[in-house]
């Protein structure tokens, strides 16, 4: 199998500080994509600056006070299946290079717990390395190639929006060595999205 050089990516997600400068009523319409509080009029071009959604003008959002981490998402249903058993809040905030050490076992009591007969997964991965990687929740992104949550050849590379993740979970833990144990646990039944992603930034799709 290729070698690739991860790098960790921590996603922090912040309200942008946005800038929008109002010189008076003759220029109540400015070219901009986002407005101090984030709400765009009309085609998402043009904001008027002395409406709602472009008030406070030429402010930026003030970051201060006390915050805490409340959810952990590298790895999207890692804390929903293997934190369930007392210790889901404690994962949620217990930053990355803490998680082998201090839940890596618990992921694999709980492994074994789902699937009994585990001893290795289409990765080749046994019951404590797989759950060694699994507990350590961050996404890695290959530096060069291609990128997929597992795509048969590449593994854990980064994550394609169209990556189907939760079938991907379930085959390693339920599929066993070559993928094809416990069929009908190996996938959630959800094949797409019902919705098309979109062309444009952050290419999410609507809403169903």
């Amino acid at each position: 199998m290729k070698t690739y050089k991860y790098i960790t990516l921590f996603a922090v997600f912040t309200a942008s500080l946005l800038f929008v400068q109002c010189s008076g009523e003759d220029d109540k319409v400015i070219t901009q994509e986002t407005c101090t509080d984030g709400i765009l009029n009309g085609d998402e071009t043009e904001i008027d600056c002395g409406g709602t959604a472009c008030e406070p003008c030429g402010q930026t959002l003030d970051f201060s006070g006390t915050y805490v981490q409340e959810d952990q998402m590298g790895r999207p249903g890692i804390n929903t299946v293997f934190g369930t058993e007392g210790f889901k809040d404690a994962f949620n905030v217990t930053v990355p290079s803490q998680m082998q050490a201090e839940f890596q076992t618990k992921f694999e009591t709980k492994l074994l717990a789902l699937n009994p007969a585990y001893t290795s997964n289409a990765l080749g991965l046994n019951a404590e390395v797989f759950t060694t990687v699994l507990s350590n929740d961050v996404l890695w992104l290959a530096q060069s190639g291609i990128t997929t949550y597992f795509n048969g050849t590449e593994v854990l590379t980064g994550r394609a929006l169209s990556d189907d993740v939760i079938d991907v979970s379930l085959l390693l833990i339920f599929g066993g060595a070559d993928g094809t144990e416990n069929p009908g646990l190996t996938s959630d039944g959800v094949p797409t999205n019902d919705v098309a992603f979109s062309n444009s930034f952050p290419y999410l799709a609507e809403p169903f």
